[in-house]
């Protein structure tokens, strides 16, 4: 099938605009939730207290429970990131009890030093416990100073990843020697800093903070990129500059296009840089990375590599980018990018509705024959594969599910921004999978196989905290009263800890062709697809064991994507 695209026009007309956008509210009028939304908001209100009772009773302190060996792992430098990571859950749920000993517990943490690696990641900690402290400052009322203190602690060892004024950080620094690890970073690392860290230039009346976040992100966008708004996922610390081209909205890139619509929501600012960079790369993906799968007319986000060539490829973490793009077309009062923001969810769910136990994989590759240049991977699908993909439109490169959240929070924006049951029916089908394949004896466990439900497939000997930050808060507030943590009142870092915003504004964005930069393509000698795949890989402190499947590896890149970023990158 060839996908014409029939909004392309009426997209690049609204991009290329002077005029102001006149800001829309995210949120449907009237919102009416059904008798069982009660209960399901229990269920899941349900699932968290479980799991978090189990945390407590083996790992409280340390960073994720080990619900099967019933033990923990401190993969987050041993500072209790589950406990940080809960805490404005604790607070959406009204779980007041924890909540108190969690801000008692995270008032005391010693962020001077690691308690385990002395490597520190600079975005997990950004993401996860800066922005989990600030967000539980502001939802407790601003009551609890030692929240900041400690936040501001945090940070100020995590700044001096930024070396000799450098724009971007290293991705990693020594807590111990205070020196960053010399080694290459990503967009996503480089530009998700910018919400947490102007809310603790906010609480601390200190600029340097966001000072540093937005030069990081500004340096991204300004770079030439592969195609236009679109930078290449990896990014030299040293010099700022990209190394190689490959583009994604996965892992490694996509929380940079996330915050480019979301900070500006957030703070309302008159810098209209962040929302038309926003509508460029959107705009750009529409028209060269919006792919249609042959079977089942799926819509999907494809990947593009340094030789200009389409990737077929997926990801559960990528599919964040239809909640954003719902978001993102309600504020600049978009229909086509609204709309296509629905079609990813569909795509996005269709991932979970067709597996056996309607969860969906780790990552996923499709077929499409209407893409000009069109690469689908270095190795074909197996036979068992190809089976799959004419059933269901797309098949999974690695069947791992390992709690994420993405499908379940574009899910949420799609209820919120439309009103239609048939999201609240998707939320009740995931509750009742998480029930019946992820409950072990004592809190819940990832899967192996999400297409094995025997009984007797493998779980997954993690809990991570983003279960408790987003899994379990996207899917209660799906069933919770829209007026309460409404998405016009609320932003949501990428670990969904939300943040206040004042009301929508008049504008985001007067216009891509007036403030913008237009990166030009990359002029660069082409890489083989080989050392796209190896520029975009995890490395082995991020992956966990051997993915090997019923339905196999397949996909070259498929395999690289699925050796798996621990979070957002």
């Amino acid at each position: 099938m060839v996908y014409l695209r029939p909004s392309r026009v009426l997209l690049l007309g609204l991009s290329l605009s002077t005029s102001c956008v006149v800001g829309g509210s995210i949120q449907k009028n009237d919102l009416s939730l059904p008798a069982d939304a009660q209960t399901n908001r229990d269920r899941v209100k349900d699932i968290f207290t479980t799991s978090y009772d189990a945390y407590k009773k083996y790992a409280f302190g340390h960073d994720d429970l080990k619900p099967l060996s019933k033990s923990f792992t401190d993969s987050r430098n041993g500072w209790g990131a589950s406990i940080v990571d809960a805490m404005s859950t604790m607070w959406v749920m009204g779980l007041t009890d924890d909540l108190n000993e969690a801000i008692e517990f995270a008032s005391k943490i010693d962020f001077s030093k690691s308690n385990t690696q002395d490597n520190v990641s600079v975005f997990e900690s950004t993401i996860r416990y800066i922005g989990g402290l600030l967000s539980t400052y502001e939802l407790t009322g601003n009551q609890n100073q030692a929240l900041v203190d400690k936040a501001k602690q945090l940070a100020d060892k995590l700044s001096q990843a930024w070396v000799g004024g450098s724009d971007i950080p290293y991705g990693h620094i020594d807590f111990a020697s205070n020196t960053p690890a010399k080694a290459n970073s990503n967009i996503a690392e480089a530009g998700t800093l910018t919400m947490e860290w102007w809310a603790l230039s906010k609480y601390t009346g200190d600029p340097k903070y966001v000072q540093l976040a937005e030069k990081s992100a500004k340096r991204v966008a300004n770079n030439n990129a592969p195609l236009p708004g679109l930078p290449g996922q990896v990014i030299d610390p040293s010099t700022g500059n990209p190394v190689g081209g490959y583009v994604t909205w996965g892992g490694g890139s996509d929380s940079y296009f996330e915050y480019l619509i979301k900070y500006p929501r957030l703070t309302n600012t008159d810098d209209d840089f962040w929302s038309n960079t926003w509508r460029t790369a959107v705009d750009s993906s529409i028209n060269n990375l919006l792919s249609v799968s042959d079977v089942g007319n799926h819509v999907y986000l494809a990947d593009y590599d340094s030789n200009g060539r389409l990737h077929h490829v997926g990801s559960h973490l990528a599919c964040f980018h239809g909640g954003n793009w719902i978001m993102g077309g309600k504020l600049t009062n978009n229909d086509t990018i609204f709309n296509h923001g629905l079609d990813l969810v569909e795509a996005c769910w269709n991932t979970y509705s067709s597996t056996a136990t309607g969860i969906g994989p780790e990552a996923f590759a499709w077929k499409s024959s209407g893409d000009n240049g069109d690469f689908t991977g270095s190795n074909n699908p197996t036979a068992l594969q190809e089976a799959f993909y004419v059933q269901h439109g797309f098949y999974p490169t690695s069947s791992y599910y390992i709690l994420r959240p993405e499908v379940l929070e574009s899910n949420f924006y799609a209820w919120r921004a439309t009103g239609d049951s048939k999201y609240l029916d998707r939320a009740a089908q995931a509750i009742s999978s998480f029930e019946k394949y992820l409950k072990v004896d004592e809190g819940f466990a990832g899967l192996t196989n999400v297409n094995d439900n025997s009984g007797n497939g493998t779980k997954v000997d993690d809990m991570e905290s983003f279960w408790f930050a987003e899994v379990l808060k996207y899917l209660y507030l799906t069933f919770d009263d829209p007026k309460h943590v409404s998405l016009d009142e609320y932003v949501f870092n990428t670990e969904a800890h939300p943040f206040k915003a004042p009301s929508v504004k008049h504008n985001y964005g007067t216009g891509i062709d007036q403030n913008t930069p237009t990166p030009q393509p990359t002029e660069t000698t082409p890489t083989t697809s080989t050392e796209d795949s190896e520029a975009t890989a995890p490395t082995a402190s991020q992956s966990v064991p051997s993915l090997t499947d019923s339905l196999g590896d397949g996909l070259g890149l498929g395999r690289n994507m699925a050796k798996l970023f621990r979070k957002d990158m």
